[in-house]
Order: C-alpha cells, then structure tokens, then sequence
C-alpha cells in the first residue's frame, strides 16, 4: 500500500542506491524545496512506488490530504545527528574548509541531478557510500556550479559525487547516476595504498574517492623554505622518476620507490651537479591500466611512466610510503618534504604534467571523473560525439575551454603555491595551443571575432597559453613546453612563449645524435645546437636558455642503448615489436648488442663521452635523463612504459662500479660548466667572443662532407677555451689558434681512458700525462683519435 502525502513540493529520494540498507527495508529521505533543512525520515515496509530508472527517485502517488500510519512509521528526523546542511557557496571549487566546516562545490553544466557522497575508508572497502546528499538544484546551484556546506566530523571521510543526465555519446554525454565519480579538484585521490596491488576481489579499478579535507588538518611545516628561483640559464635538469629512482635493492634506502626513498638519495644528484630535477608525472594515476601477464619477462605490465592522469590535484598516492594513512594527507606531507629536501640542497623540482588527456580514454574508457562530471566540457568532442585524439591516447582535454583553462590555472597555481613547485614540464603542450570544441569567439571571448573556426585548429594566441603566462603566481615559475602532439603538430622553435616559455629541443636531440655518430651533412646544424640553436629561437626574441638541450629522455634509447642499438628490441613490452620510435639515429658502433668486442666497446663509451659533452658545452639548458650519468641499459627497449622491474630502475651497484669511469667523466664535466661563465650565457655569442675553426684556425669546413667542428670561447673565468669534435672515422692532426705568450693546455680527451679523459688536479700522473702532448703542443698541434672531442685551456707559456 502506498504511502499517501499532501505536504507541499517534496523530493523523495531512495537512497538505496547508496548500498548501505542494514534491512530489506527502505528509507526515503523528503528534502523540503522551500526549507532546505526540513528533512523527514520515513521508513517503509514494501511498497508499490514507481522509481526512475534514471534519478533513482521514489515517488509515491499522493491520494488525499494525509498518510496512512498503518503502513509507515515517519520519523521527525535529527537534524545535524552527524551533519549539519546548509546552502553552500559556489566558489571556489572543490572541498574547501571555512567556517567550521566544509564547503563543496563542482562544476557540472549539463547534469539534471547530483548527489554529494560521503564515504569511510572503511565503506570504500567494499565498494560501498556511507551518506548520500542529494542536491537541490534551486538552493544548491549557482549557474553550472553545484553546491553545499556540511559540518561535522569528517574524520576518515572521502567523498565523490552522483550526477543524472543524458547518457548519449552521440551527443558527446556520459552521465551515469549509478557512478560515484571524482571531484576534479580533489586534493588527494585514495584507492589501493600500495603501489601494483590489486584491488578486492583483484579489481584494477576500484571505486576512489577523494580525500575531506577540514581545519584540523596539521599544517605542513616547510621551515621558511622559498623559492630557488635560479636563472634558468644557469640549470642542469635531471629527468627523474620517483619510484624507479629509488626502488631497486641495490638502493638500500628504507623506503624504496617513495618520495622518501629520493630524499635518502638527493646528495647523489648533488653530487653529480644537478641543480633542478624534473620528475615524470606524480599527479595520481592508475598503474593497473594496462595490468596484463607478460609471457616475455614473467611479470605483469603496469602503467610505470605515469602519462594518464586520474586527477590533477592529488600527488600520487602510492609513490608515499605511508599510502592511503590519514586519507592521503601524510603522503601530501610526504611529498612536499621531499621537495622541501630537494630545497635544502639548491636543488630545484619542476613536475610533468599531462594537461593534454586523461586516463578515461576513448568512448570505451572508464567513467572516473571528468567524463561523468561533464564530459562534454572537460574533452574534445566532435558533433556527433566522437572524441579528438590529438594525445594518441584515445581523447583530448579541451584545454582552451573557459571553464577547463579556468580548471589548469587553478591547478598549476596549487602546485606552486602548496607545494612550492618550481615550474613545470608541459607534455604534449602544443595541444593546449588547439582550438576547443565549439570554438568561437562568443564562448571565448564574448563576441564573434570572424569566421568560427575547426576544433582542433593551432591558435597563435591560446587562451590557456596566454593566461598561464601573464598569470601573477605563474609567470614567476619555470614554463617548459614539449613542443609537438600526435596530431602531427610540431612548434618547436614556434610555440606561443610570450617570451617566457622553454621548449624541449626535439631538434637539438636528433642533430647531436646525426653529427656524433658520424653522419654528413649536420656540421653547420651541430654548430647550431652549440650556440643555444639560434636558428629556432632568436628571431621570435628569445635566448639560449629557451631550450632545453637533450640527447635522451624517458621516451626512447638510453644514452648507454644509443651507442649499443641500431634498431629498438621491444618485445618484452607484448606488441610484437610494433611500439615505440623506428627512427632513432643511433648507432651500435659495429656490433648489435651488449656483447661485443673489445674494441667496439671501447668506442661505446668513447661515443658516450662525446655525446654528454657536447651536452655541457652547448648554449641552453643540459638536461640529463636519470640513469645516463652510469650507462643505465634497457636492453634495446625504447619505450620502457609498461615495466616495473630493472628496465626502468636505476641500479645503484652499477652506478658504483662507474664511479671511477664514465660517472666521474659526468660529474667532473657538470662541474666544468658551472664553472665557466661562457658556457651558460644570457644571449646567443657572437663574434667577440667566439670563432670557429676547422684543422685549421679560422677556417670552419661546413660542407656536406666535414664531420669536424671546433670553436674557441672566451671566459672570463677560464680565459680562453677551444672545443674540438673530430667525428671522422680518421684520425686527424689540428692546427690551433696561436696566442703569443700562451700555450694550450690539455683538459678533456674523450679517446683516452679513465681518468685521463679528464685531466682534474687528482688524476695521479697528471704532469706526466700533460708532458706527453707536449710535442705536439710546442707546434701547436694536437692529435685527435677518430670519434673524439677535446677540451683546452689557454695558459700562460712558462718557457716563453
């Protein structure tokens, strides 16, 4: 028998669709549309009601102007038993503490309905709510924002949110009212608590949630920490990744692969020279995204790299050694100790952030956040719904929508501001330069301005681009775009800077590796990248220190591979060898394969050495990615994104047995240019300060041919400096500058074995190893090996 009502506009909401009922009974909840606060409990035996398949409303025929008791029990309810409910406010978004409470508020347009859920660690467990909160879209929603304001105790509370709509993909909408979903701005993201472990019932994809946070929440003490601030032309960036950093045994740190296992290690980067480290996402993602056995190696692929963001806000969880404790807030803690560590060092710490997809992927992916908030919003949706896949990862972030650019500035200020972040590393940035969907200048700007254009279409002004570059907290910190998608988009030289923003020199890395490993036709290239790449930079009016000079990165050869590969060995990665880059430039220097002979490994590591300095000696910024600095191997394997194990940690033993060989070579070369002034300078150099030679002084080859190219540099520390690359396969006998009253000095020979590639003060023999040039040096001349480079000092003639 149905309950009978007539008390005015009531919403009787079921809340079994919360799965919390203890009893086959039902309990409705009546939210008064006029007062807000007045809720009536009612508890019902079995009933015929009629329920919305979509609202997962109850609704009860009102016959009357009463309600049968016989058949209901109505409790007047407590209001404030564990929450009190009031409005909210719809700024700013996301779980914010104010007032003795917490005020939720989130972004939805084209949602009918939402529901705040309220979730204990415990209830997560199990896939279970603990509180429902339907909200009133009268009271509780400003605009496209929903919203509301709760206190109470919210010890161990999570929570997410319900939204009904539309579910069409042909209209480019996913709601789901069966769903909890995560508040994009989230600040701690809390699923698994351990890194590669399965989920109840071996799920990959339990249910997350985000973390309440409240007033009593400990503030972090960051112990007057400021800002490096370091020119940017004076950094040596380090690609790092967090756990693969610290997470082999050989480590020996207490915490391996955790934030706490870096800060254990940060004196090896200072060590080596590092003043900035860029780390590979630590946004929270989902490292059970491509869970599957690999037959190859016997273990389990996992997303190890980290490109498929879950959430923006939330550090991720499972690189903490405390995991999900506290509801992720000592993992928060955790992170920004090592960050307040990297500090204590002179060390900056830029993060890479993934602005240009999510972990949701295509039409087939999951519904987690952003597509069941609004998922025409937050992607790239053509008319009919399909999703734009300029990231190759199955769909696009509509970066230049006003409410999605609002989104990423809020987010990258959080970092820099919370965390005390130093800048940031756009991946696939030129997606954030595209036209968003529905593109036009009424939903940009507010008024037509001229034809509409394409989505997808690369803008010359981007919206987000220009707001993150005039933004007062953001122009302050390091921008660094990597400057291509896989649309087929390439600006690097041409990206929108606003003459701030860097660039990852893809140019710079594919030239280096052409004219190293012998290849005609790239000396005038080369000598290019050696001036900070002025043919890219400085005719939009930047500097060398706009880019960021590499030879290897995470996506690709290892520096040790580079020499040791022709072609990539990919099949421990289960596609058959299909993945990866097919055109890598390396060279295996005669034989394929670590096993080789004598003499080509002896090449490897002289090309080793030839590469990392040309790095050190190039204008720019040297970035050097982790695990180089020992001659780290993944066997061949040049897209290392799915493996946890050996292929993707730094293996410390080893890093201990090239101490005396190539990490010494690193260390001492990083040194050498920090020491010099000439090497890091604020413009490009021109012809006061640099001349370029060839065998002889004055007289540069830049021919198809030439494979030989020397400079010399004037320091003002250092005095006078000449560089040297001999890329021929013969050996050749140089002419050198003559300077009356001076004579040049030997410092680097990368065709000499350790330590007398170097010439520091501590090699012992030094005298003995510098008389033996001196031969040749009192004819100015020096004789270089095939496939070396040099280093020289200017120095006063003492028998002159």
């Amino acid at each position: 028998m149905p309950v009978l009502m007539s008390m005015g506009c009531f919403t009787l909401i079921h809340s079994a669709s919360c799965s919390l009922l203890p009893s086959p009974q039902r309990v409705l909840e009546l939210h008064s549309h006029s007062n807000f606060g007045g809720r009536i409990r009612v508890t019902l035996t079995p009933l015929n009601t009629r329920v919305s398949k979509n609202l997962n409303i109850t609704t009860c025929a009102a016959v009357g102007n009463g309600i049968e008791t016989d058949t209901a029990v109505v409790e007047k309810p407590q209001l404030g038993s564990r929450f009190q409910v009031s409005r909210g406010y719809p700024a700013p978004l996301g779980a914010t503490p104010q007032d003795g409470g917490v005020n939720f508020a989130i972004y939805s347009l084209n949602a009918v309905s939402a529901t705040l859920c309220l979730i204990s660690l415990s209830d997560l467990q199990h896939n279970q709510v603990t509180e429902c909160l339907p909200l009133d879209p009268l009271i509780n929603k400003t605009g496209g924002v929903w919203h509301v304001f709760l206190k109470g105790d919210f010890k161990d509370m999570l929570y997410g949110y319900k939204f009904d709509g539309k579910f069409s993909p042909q209209e480019g909408h996913y709601f789901d009212s069966s769903r909890v979903v995560l508040d994009p701005y989230a600040k701690a993201v809390i699923s698994r608590g351990e890194f590669g472990a399965l989920g109840p019932d071996g799920n990959c994809w339990p249910q997350m949630a985000g973390m309440v946070p409240f007033s009593d929440d400990n503030e972090f003490d960051w112990e007057g920490d400021l800002p490096l601030k370091y020119p940017q032309k004076d950094l040596v960036i380090y690609e790092m990744h967090v756990r693969g950093f610290t997470k082999h045994e050989s480590s020996k740190t207490k915490f391996p692969g955790t934030y706490l296992g870096v800060v254990e290690k940060l004196d090896h980067l200072k060590e080596l020279g590092v003043n900035c480290v860029e780390l590979m996402p630590c946004h929270e993602f989902n490292e059970l995204e491509y869970f599957s056995y690999n037959s190859v190696l016997g273990d389990y692929k996992v997303n190890f790299w980290g490109y498929s963001t879950i959430n923006f806000f939330s550090p991720m969880i499972r690189y903490s050694s405390n995991g999900i404790r506290n509801c992720g807030r000592d993992g928060i803690n955790e992170m920004k100790f090592m960050i307040k560590e990297a500090h204590k060092r002179g060390i900056e710490v830029i993060m890479d952030v993934v602005f240009n997809h999510t972990a949701e992927g295509n039409e087939k992916g999951p519904i987690i956040s952003f597509r069941g908030v609004d998922n025409s919003i937050y992607y790239m949706v053509a008319p009919k719904g399909e999703f734009y896949n300029y990231s190759g990862c199955g769909n696009t972030f509509n970066s230049n929508h006003p409410v999605v650019r609002q989104f990423i500035v809020d987010c990258l200020r959080y970092w820099v501001t919370e965390f005390h972040v130093d800048g940031f590393r756009f991946d696939l940035a030129s997606i954030m330069t595209r036209g968003s969907s529905l593109w036009d200048g009424v939903n940009v700007f507010g008024d037509p301005i001229g034809d509409l254009m394409t989505t997808g279409t690369p803008l010359g002004s981007p919206p987000l681009i220009d707001m993150i570059s005039n933004d007062p907290i953001l122009r302050g910190v390091k921008l660094i775009a990597e400057a291509w998608d896989a649309g087929g988009l390439y600006q690097v030289g041409t990206f929108p800077h606003w003459g701030i923003w860097s660039e990852w020199n893809g140019k710079y890395r594919d030239t280096v590796r052409q004219f190293i490993k012998g290849t005609d036709g790239f000396a005038g290239a080369f000598a290019e990248c050696l001036c900070g790449s002025p043919n890219l930079y400085q005719g939009g009016g930047r500097k060398p220190w706009n880019s960021i000079n590499f030879v290897c990165a995470h996506d690709g050869f290892t520096l040790a591979d580079l020499v040791t590969y022709n072609n990539k060995h990919n099949l421990p990665n289960g596609e058959d060898n299909n993945d990866g880059e097919n055109h890598n430039n390396s060279w295996n220097c005669g034989q394929e394969g670590e096993f080789a002979s004598t003499l080509v490994r002896k090449l490897r590591k002289r090309q080793m050495r030839n590469f990392f300095l040309s790095l050190m000696v190039s204008q720019g910024v040297p970035m050097i990615y982790m695990g180089d600095e020992y001659g780290h191997t993944k066997g061949g394997n040049n897209n290392t994104y799915c493996h946890d194990n050996y292929l993707n940690y730094f293996q410390w033993d080893k890093k201990e047995e090239s101490s005396s060989d190539f990490f010494r070579f690193c260390r001492l070369m990083t040194e050498f240019r920090q020491e010099c002034e000439s090497l890091g300078l604020d413009d490009f150099p021109t012809a006061e300060r640099l001349q370029w030679h060839g065998h002889s002084p004055g007289m540069p080859d830049w021919s198809e041919t030439s494979r030989f190219v020397a400079f010399t540099m004037v320091d003002s520390v250092k005095g006078e400096i000449y560089i040297a690359f001999n890329m021929s396969h013969l050996p050749s006998a140089i002419t050198l500058p003559e300077r009356p009253g001076y004579r040049w000095e030997p410092l680097v020979d990368t065709s000499k074995p350790a330590p007398y590639d170097f010439l520091s003060p501590d090699v012992p023999g030094r005298e003995i190893a510098i008389q033996q040039y001196a031969q040749f040096l009192d004819a100015n001349l020096y004789p270089m090996l095939s496939y070396s480079s040099i280093i020289l000092l200017l120095t006063p003639d003492g028998s002159a």
